[in-house]
């Protein structure tokens, strides 16, 4: 797991601006602390830090081969899981390596197949090839999209990092966001292949890019596809409960220690049970970790939605697992901090707004790095099984819309009370949402002769994994690479994407429940309580003394009237915001989510200074 940069340049002799990629390599080392590299030559140069996973010895970067007719070069970032049975295939076919690493495996599968290469990988990776042999840069990203990859064109070429910074420490690129990158920032879904820096780009999941002096071209080699399911219930129960045995098994490979992290919920629980029983056949335990706030399980307020506190369940996976189990005790004061906040935006990029919850996983995040390199997490189980409740609310199922924002905010999903009012004017973002949800609608597959009810969860799951999932991951990766640990998704295989998409809904659901086939497939690894828990979200801190110390922050922006976080956010609604009784508001989750909206976007622009073209 590593960062990667680079800049093509086809009018410019690049061995005379090595200081600039040194710049744009340094933006990343927070995802690579543990090695640096650049390779220059005269029309590219590559840069890279590297987080040593796989041959901590072997593994530097940028990786080269010299070929008779130039050199072939590689930045690269993730982990191909399938890298020691592609070794062995390359071997036969006459490859010679010097490492054991999987950097130099897919180095080499470029030079067998060239861009075929993309059909032969399994696991999580964005990289870049330089061919000088033919003077083009190949960029590849995985099919899912688990490792992010940014490109920006330029006049004579291309620039590329892992994240949007990398390509902002670049002198030439302004840090420029204009309408529809204000759109993405306040509508909160991701939308394929856009950045919200203008003239940037999101190399999309399934997807390679190639730039040579004709420009740069994106193609995509992977999407999901319609298929018939002819397997019985029995077999599809079996079937996925092999390929997720399967993806554990190849994820827990490393040369570093690994953990799981756990909520006590099906998702987690199931990879921390396949996992132990992979671990436990050469005697060892399971590590894990959760986090959770004083008080949290005695103080639990039952909702529709928030069912029960996560502690007493992880209790109860860790003892059936024999797991060397750690808690994460956060307090209000910790969770509130300014510099905590900083610390997440910039490691995202972005003012997303999930205050707590972003604030909390980076906590824990970088108490897990003092113990392992390598976390396992249950990302994707939801969007992959159909496990979020609007899957199974027939009013939301019908909804026009993206069904978690009709969730979070009811049926004027799109709208946005706390923007200045010509500026809601002028992004539409109903309009906007409309369209976006109109597109990825309209990507779906389906199979001639389904009935409206499969076509319709084939429609919800499609624009989970698309547009929903994409989130999740970003957050996964931005906010666990900031601290060097590297977080492997075991549900998100493309194989098992494929399998879930493609199983019949009434198997989805069949005993009545949401997530009927992973829970039956979890059921040998799953402690019976928790395969009976129905399902609660991603816990946020219920101390009232969080929500005091944002007013207090928010009261204390109101006094800087000529800030530019109020050309974005209506300044009336902040005041409203900052001195209403959160504790007798109407509407407490939208009071608190406007407050760490305000402040997320305060801070992303003290520290990005972004030209705003409003």
């Amino acid at each position: 797991m590593c960062g990667i940069t680079g800049w093509i340049a086809f009018d410019h002799d690049l061995v005379h601006h090595q200081e600039t990629v040194d710049a744009m390599t340094w933006s990343m080392a927070p995802r690579g602390p543990d090695a640096s590299g650049v390779w220059v030559s005269r029309h590219a140069a590559l840069g890279h830090r590297r987080l040593a996973i796989i041959d901590l010895a072997g593994g530097t970067q940028p990786m080269t081969v010299d070929t008779p007719h130039g050199p072939v070069a590689m930045t690269y970032s993730g982990e191909v899981y399938n890298f020691v049975a592609l070794r062995r295939h390359l071997r036969g076919r006459g490859h010679r390596f010097r490492t054991d690493s999987d950097t130099e495996v897919v180095l080499h599968s470029y030079l067998e197949w060239g861009e075929e290469m993309v059909d032969h990988l399994v696991g999580m990776y964005a990289f870049a090839i330089w061919d000088g042999r033919c003077d083009r840069l190949l960029m590849v990203r995985d099919r899912l999209g688990i490792k992010p990859l940014y490109y920006h064109p330029t006049e004579d070429g291309v620039l590329f990092a892992s994240e949007p910074k990398g390509i902002l420490a670049h002198p030439a690129v302004e840090a420029c966001v204009d309408h529809d990158g204000l759109r993405d920032i306040m509508l909160g879904v991701k939308t394929p292949g856009t950045a919200i820096w203008h003239g940037m780009q999101e190399l999309k999941p399934g997807s390679l890019a190639t730039a040579d002096r004709g420009g740069v071209r994106e193609t995509t080699y992977w999407r999901l596809t319609a298929r018939d399911h002819t397997d019985d219930l029995d077999t599809t129960v079996a079937r996925t409960r092999e390929l997720l045995t399967g993806s554990v098994r190849e994820q827990l490979v490393a040369d570093v220690p690994r953990c799981v992290l756990l909520s006590g919920g099906l998702d987690s629980s199931t990879i921390a049970g396949l996992a132990a029983n992979e671990l436990s056949a050469d005697g060892r335990r399971v590590r894990t970790f959760s986090v959770d706030f004083p008080g949290h399980t005695d103080h639990f307020a039952r909702d529709s939605h928030n069912v029960s506190p996560d502690a007493p369940y992880v209790r109860i996976v860790a003892e059936h697992l024999d797991a060397d189990h750690s808690d994460l005790m956060l307090d209000a004061t910790s969770l509130s901090e300014p510099a905590v906040r900083r610390a997440v935006v910039q490691a995202r990029d972005l003012p997303v707004g999930r205050g707590d919850m972003d604030h909390s996983l980076i906590q824990l995040f970088t108490a897990i790095r003092d113990h392992s390199t390598v976390a396992l997490s249950g990302e994707g189980a939801d969007e992959m099984f159909g496990g979020y409740w609007w899957f199974h609310d027939p009013v939301l199922r019908r909804s026009p819309g993206f069904p978690w924002l009709t969730a979070a905010l009811g049926q004027t999903r799109q709208e946005r009370a706390f923007l200045p009012p010509d500026l809601s004017t002028a992004l539409d973002l109903p309009a906007y949402a409309t369209e976006r949800y109109r597109e990825a609608v309209a990507e779906t597959p389906s199979l001639d002769g389904e009935d409206s009810t499969q076509r319709r969860s084939r429609e919800l799951l499609y624009l989970h994994l698309t547009r929903s999932l994409a989130g999740m991951l970003d957050r996964k990766d931005r906010l666990s690479m900031a601290v060097g640990l590297e977080v492997r998704v075991p549900f998100c295989d493309h194989r098992i994407a494929e399998y879930a998409f493609n199983t019949p809904w009434s198997f989805h659901t069949v005993d009545a429940r949401e997530k009927s086939i992973l829970r039956a497939a979890g059921r040998t690894v799953v402690p019976d309580a928790v395969l009976g828990r129905l399902k609660s979200p991603y816990p946020m801190t219920r101390d009232h003394r969080y929500v005091s110390a944002l007013q207090e922050q928010v009261r204390e922006a109101l006094s800087q009237p000529d800030h530019d976080v109020f050309s974005l956010f209506d300044k009336a609604a902040a005041t409203k915001a900052a001195y209403t009784d959160h504790d007798h508001h109407p509407n407490p989750h939208g009071h608190r989510a406007a407050l760490e909206k305000f402040l997320d976007l305060q801070t992303w622009l003290d520290l990005y200074r972004p030209r705003l073209t409003l």
